[in-house]
């Protein structure tokens, strides 16, 4: 390479299974030292929120583009990300129109969800050459891609007298209903499984559980527009629901609502938003999946044994996304089982949209849980959830080495 510009070196040394420092002392630090790469700072995290400081802390002290060489899980990006997008910069940096974080990859984290799906695995047992994808692209010069990013208010309902509003910006996922409590719960869990075992032992603990809420699909600025996957002409086409300004309106309860950017699956083989991939959007967009248990030509009403007959068939959706993303074909068939074949009202809907209001049921607390790329949030009781996909202004960005 013939110019570097700053380079810091970081890592988490208890993401995943712990694994971070060793392979960065294994691997990556005599690789850039192999390809003459001079490292400007070199640190380990100490706590949560630190990985933000120390990055917020080097682009203060440096002008102009740097790279970030991390080796962590979805979780640190987030913390850096929303340190930077959040706080407004001070020291060499006030001044400064753009600025672009170049990040390279390392992953050391528990699913990897982008890194996975920026270089997507093989096998289940990929080796250091693998990991270490990013960082040859970044010694080699390559290009880097631009990341979406998703920015979700929580705000109190007007009449409440707590006026400010919380922010989580997401590069990867943002999630309520059966996946918010599956990562609420799922930390607990986090020192006996440290792997994504965890989140299977978690979601079996959630899958009777219902969502009371109602949602706002809000469309896409080119398309004016909400758009729905239909799969018998395998494309996206515009919602029947939307109103005058291409707004959907979309009650519950819901048994799962998922959003991603810049990912097709949140762990190797879970390819949870296929279409991600399979389908580029041509603007800045989400890709949302979504169940409501009464597309279920049997449902009745939300009862104890309607939850529980239920639960099997969002196990269904669930291993079919593990089958290569299969469960967007899944329909319901007249007495209401799953299938691939038919006509029957698809089990789940795929959504494509600029972002989406989630509005819970007062008195339903778990509706009340917002995941932004693991971390958890609280909608105070009347409040909602705004979520809207997003790139950064001014010319600045986050982009990783590919």
């Amino acid at each position: 390479m013939a110019s570097c510009p700053p380079v810091l070196v970081m890592y988490n040394p208890i993401c995943g299974d712990g694994i971070a420092e060793t392979f960065f002392n294994e691997h990556v630090f005599p690789r850039l030292e192999e390809a003459h790469i001079q490292i400007t700072q070199k640190m380990a995290t100490g706590a949560a929120g630190h990985a933000g400081t120390i990055v917020f802390d080097f682009l203060e002290r440096y002008e102009g583009n740097v790279t970030v060489i991390l080796g962590s899980g979805d979780g640190t990006l987030h913390e850096i990300i929303n340190a930077l997008s959040l706080v407004a910069s001070k020291g060499v940096r006030k001044n400064v129109v753009s600025s672009s974080v170049r990040v390279v990859l390392v992953p050391c984290g528990t699913a990897n969800a982008l890194y996975c799906s920026l270089f997507k695995p093989i096998s289940t047992n990929e080796g250091p050459a693998y990991k270490l994808k990013s960082l040859e692209a970044f010694i080699m010069g390559s290009d880097v891609v631009p990341l979406t990013l998703t920015v979700t208010t929580l705000s109190a309902p007007p009449s409440s007298k707590q006026s400010c509003s919380k922010v989580a910006v997401s590069a990867v996922v943002t999630s309520t209903a059966l996946h918010a409590s599956i990562l609420h719960d799922s930390e607990s869990l986090r020192k006996e499984l440290p792997g994504i075992e965890r989140f299977k032992v978690a979601a079996r603990n959630n899958i009777t559980q219902w969502y009371s809420s109602h949602v706002k699909l809000l469309p896409t600025p080119s398309a004016q527009a909400v758009e729905i996957y239909d799969p018998d002409q395998k494309a996206f086409v515009i919602h029947k629901d939307s109103d005058a300004h291409g707004i959907v309106d979309v009650h519950g309860p819901f048994a799962y609502f998922l959003s991603t950017v810049n990912v097709d699956r949140l762990e190797p083989a879970f390819r949870i938003t296929p279409l991600a991939s399979d389908f580029v959007s041509s603007e800045v967009s989400l890709d949302l999946v979504m169940v409501r248990p009464h597309r279920d030509p049997t449902f009745v009403m939300d009862t104890i044994e309607a939850r529980n007959a239920f639960a099997e068939k969002s196990v269904a959706v669930l291993t079919a996304a593990y089958q290569d993303g299969n469960h967007i074909n899944l329909r319901y068939s007249d007495d209401g089982k799953i299938t691939n074949e038919g006509t029957g009202p698809t089990v789940i809907e795929y959504i494509r949209c600029k972002g989406w209001e989630w509005i819970p049921d007062e008195v339903d607390e778990r509706a009340h849980l917002v995941c932004s790329d693991g971390a958890i949030f609280s909608i105070v009781k009347g409040g909602k959830a705004a979520c809207s996909a997003a790139v950064p202004a001014n010319g600045a960005e986050f982009s990783v080495y590919v």
